[in-house]
């Protein structure tokens, strides 16, 4: 061996085989490497070290940058390793990396980008969070380095409800949703914010703030145990170093329900009607003539002596019965232009009365009268 370093040594197992160990592989180790045999002639074999380095980020970068809303910041990593590392730009949480003009117009969308360098223009307040710096050459580990970028802008501030409602003697929390860079101051105030007193946390009222994100916060009052004098309107305000805002809300007592009795009467009127009596001297009852067999063996009688007959009798009825110039004699001049058979032994008329009023006796009367004609 030629050179004189404790960090190289060689091996030799008796028979053809040399080895060269290095240990503690540094940079300058790399290069080319002879081993020679001292024959005649000479015999030699080359054989050349690549020392690789895995990546490594530099310190000297500032890891914050800020800037007000609209204006641009630029990042730079610097990193080295053997084989020269390549430098990606990542969002943490999987965020997309946006591209602006100076009018904060958008360009271009990107999940990640390759360079040394990330400048970032029109910055809006959305730009704001963790952006990683990734150096790899395919020698593990992976390099990563962490910048803060910063949206400077004023307060705003926005309401969840305007106007809340609540009984007295029940617990409320407003809310307030507020949006600074930096963070701002927050105070919560009964009243106007020109009039009304700062509150402070006590067992009346006790005061809390959320985290939402990386410039956002949420304002909470919670007020106990609701009295008359504590409906009234309640103002949230913030400020920081670039403005101040305010929002207010207005806490109404629920208005009770009024329950209303209402007595109802009701009034049944029943209505009682007698039935009118039948008068008898209404419309006649209709009459049937029912021509009972004749079981004589008499000779025909002549038609126009049978027809002369039972007018006879029918006009004899009517005269007893209704008067001699009553118009109910509708049935009997209906029975008179009613056709009699024109031959056969005489007949046997009887009348019968569905009447209900009608007396029996002036039945068997009738029937005796043209019995007694016909003979």
């Amino acid at each position: 061996m030629v050179t004189l370093n404790p960090r190289l040594s060689v091996t030799h197992n008796g028979h053809n085989t040399w080895k060269l160990y290095i240990s503690n592989v540094e940079p300058k180790d790399s290069g080319t490497y002879m081993c020679q045999i001292n024959t005649d002639p000479m015999m030699s074999q080359m054989g050349h070290l690549s020392v690789v380095i895995p990546p490594d980020i530099a310190d000297d970068d500032g890891s914050e940058a800020s800037a007000p809303e609209g204006g641009s910041v630029a990042l730079r990593c610097t990193a080295t390793g053997v084989p020269a590392p390549t430098i990606s730009w990542k969002r943490n949480e999987g965020r997309n990396i946006v591209f602006r003009d100076e009018d904060s117009k958008e360009n271009k969308v990107v999940y990640s980008y390759v360079g040394s360098t990330l400048v970032l223009k029109g910055l809006r307040r959305e730009d704001m969070g963790t952006y990683l710096c990734i150096a790899a050459n395919g020698i593990p580990p992976t390099k990563s380095r962490r910048y803060e970028v910063t949206v400077l802008f004023p307060p705003v501030i926005r309401v969840a409800s305007p106007v809340v409602l609540r009984a007295t003697d029940m617990q409320v929390t407003l809310q307030c949703y507020v949006e600074a860079s930096p963070r701002a101051l927050t105070t919560w105030q009964k009243g106007k914010s020109q009039s009304g007193g700062k509150l402070l946390n006590s067992s009346k009222y006790i005061i809390s703030e959320e985290v939402v994100s990386e410039y956002g916060i949420r304002m909470n009052l919670t007020i106990t145990r609701l009295k008359k004098m504590d409906f009234g309107e309640y103002t949230c305000a913030a400020i920081n170093g670039y403005g101040k805002a305010e929002g207010t809300i207005n806490l109404k007592e629920t208005p009770q329900k009024t329950t209303t009795t209402t007595t109802t009467t009701t009034t049944t009127t029943t209505t009682t009607t007698t039935p009118r009596p039948t008068s008898t001297t209404t419309r006649p009852p209709k009459k049937h003539l029912k021509k009972q067999p004749d079981r004589t063996n008499h000779n025909a009688l002549d038609a126009d002596l049978r027809q002369a007959e039972l007018n006879n009798a029918l006009n004899f009825y009517n005269i007893n019965t209704y008067g001699a110039n009553n118009s109910h004699n509708e049935y009997a001049q209906r029975t008179e232009r009613q056709k009699v058979r024109p031959s056969g032994p005489p007949r046997h008329f009887v009348v019968y009365n569905r009447s209900p009023f009608t007396t029996p006796s002036l039945t068997i009367f009738i029937t005796y009268c043209a019995i007694h004609i016909v003979i």
